[in-house]
């Protein structure tokens, strides 16, 4: 591998609009204890301007977890960056990757590619008011750029305002035509553009994103750099992350089977409860803890469709648990969950 192990967090899952709230990063955590985790990508007009206590509320034990910032104002960005610091997050990572017209119409995300300087300036300013790493999540580039120079020519200027770290989806953004859903699938991917990039930039980190399903595929990927990203994979088939302390960081302690990664999440979801907080916005982010299993389809029934139910309580889980053969093999009653205490 390129990398120390403890040089970064190597293996992480990325930023996902409507998918990594704070429930769905504790669940995540169950199955790992050293990925980077990520908030979904919140403005800074949001946190500038809103509930900025709630936007940015996490259970410590998610930890540790980034905060993706979307914006392009340096000042509004160092004053976020500052805020986010404060709040206990690890890390902040400026969104220049998200395609979405509505993204653009704010000026952030993918179209900042063709602004470095003013994404230089950004990260000059947010390095100037924290001590936590600032990092960059982008494409490889957007319209009719040309992939690698334009690539080079971001990540030149960007990293002499001071990041250090840079995530990149092999993937172009096509601002034009395509929809946020489409170009995470559309356009190619271009895996070696990003390995070339860390050729080109030795003293930086690269964590390549995109198309990534598992942990076989990430043990290739960091032959050529620093870490991996899952994206959509992490969270339609999460128990593959049960694979990631033991591939990439050597821990010897067997996985959470399923079966106990489901009951690590009751007391959890019981405090939710007794906050108010409705069943099914936790158990929306487990429904793809059975995938590819028997009992599936009924896991994905009962936690979609029942526990919208306002009557159903969290006794929906255990009995369809019980209903669920336990077919992990490979799990050990001996490793503990983490504490799932708010």
């Amino acid at each position: 591998m390129v990398m120390d192990g403890g040089a970064l967090h190597k293996i992480s899952v990325a930023p996902m609009m409507d998918w990594t709230d704070r429930h769905c990063r504790f669940f995540l955590r169950q199955f790992s204890q050293h990925l980077l985790l990520h908030t979904e990508m919140i403005t800074t007009g949001a946190i500038l301007h809103g509930d900025y206590k709630r936007l940015l509320r996490f259970n410590s034990e998610e930890q540790p977890v980034a905060l993706q910032l979307g914006g392009s104002n340096p000042n509004e960005l160092s004053e976020c960056a500052r805020i986010g610091s404060d709040a206990g997050y690890c890390e902040i990572n400026l969104n220049v990757g998200c395609p979405s017209s509505r993204v653009q119409e704010g000026r952030f995300g993918a179209c900042l590619m063709k602004e470095p300087q003013l994404v230089g300036d950004c990260v000059d300013a947010m390095i100037a008011a924290v001590d936590i790493p600032i990092t960059i999540k982008t494409r490889i580039g957007i319209d009719e750029q040309p992939e690698g120079p334009a690539l080079e020519n971001f990540i030149n200027t960007v990293a002499q305002a001071g990041c250090k770290r840079f995530v990149i989806h092999a993937r172009k953004a096509l601002l034009q035509g395509l929809s946020p859903r489409e170009n995470r699938e559309v356009p190619p991917l271009n895996y070696p553009v990003v390995y070339e990039m860390k050729k080109r930039f030795s003293d930086i980190d690269v964590v390549i994103n995109g198309g990534i399903t598992d942990c076989d595929q990430g043990k290739i990927h960091l032959s050529y750099v620093d870490g991996i990203m899952f994206g959509r994979a992490a969270y339609q088939n999460c128990f593959m992350l049960s694979q990631v302390d033991n591939c990439f960081y050597g821990e010897d302690d067997p996985a959470l089977s399923r079966h106990q990664i489901a009951q690590s999440m009751i007391p959890y979801i019981a405090h939710a409860i007794e906050e108010g907080i409705p069943l099914v916005a936790v158990t929306r982010h487990m429904l793809g803890l059975f995938h590819g299993v028997p009992g599936a389809r009924l896991w994905r029934r009962n936690l979609s469709v029942m526990a919208r139910n306002p009557d159903t309580t969290i006794s929906l889980i255990e009995e369809t648990l019980d209903s669920i053969p336990n077919t992990d093999q490979h799990t050990h009653e001996s490793k503990k969950p983490v504490n799932t205490s708010s």
